[in-house]
């Protein structure tokens, strides 16, 4: 299974599990019981907030995966890093030539490229926190260049 139908799986079963949450608060505030409206009124900021989060994801993914298809149509998606088998690139390796991709998102703190690039350094040495971090940047750069 790839990234993307998983992603998509899980997207489909927290849908379904909000739907039916959703649902579950509307009984418990149709009872009338104050303690039941309360959980009810819980119930349903609960999905609300799962539903926010969601959608927030599925941006982040398809606007950064648009940003890497862009990067890659003007060939700048090659970070120059050996791969293994799998694809992924070596970890020691991305960690040697960090400071390089580091060095070039502070020379040019404008460029979205640099901050993608950046952001797929980070992944590339494991820092999933900060890699994310740097393509959101990217992603509100290259937002404010169109």
């Amino acid at each position: 299974m790839t990234a993307r139908a998983g992603a998509i799986l899980m997207a489909v079963l927290l849908a379904l599990y909000l739907a039916l949450v959703g649902w579950r608060a509307v009984q418990f505030v149709a009872t009338g019981e104050p303690v039941a409206i309360a959980m009810g009124v819980a119930l349903i900021v609960l999905p609300l907030i799962g539903a926010w989060a969601l959608w927030r994801e599925i941006m982040f993914g398809v606007r950064s995966q648009a940003l890497v298809r862009r990067l890659e149509a003007e060939g700048g998606l090659d970070l120059g890093l050996p791969v293994l088998p799998s694809g992924r690139p070596e970890r020691a390796a991305a960690d040697a030539a960090f400071d390089g991709f580091r060095a070039a998102a502070e020379a040019e703190p404008e460029s979205w490229r640099a901050w993608l690039r950046l952001g797929l350094a980070y992944d590339a040495a494991g820092d999933r926190r900060r890699a994310r971090a740097a393509v959101r940047r990217a992603i509100t750069l290259e937002g404010s260049e169109r």
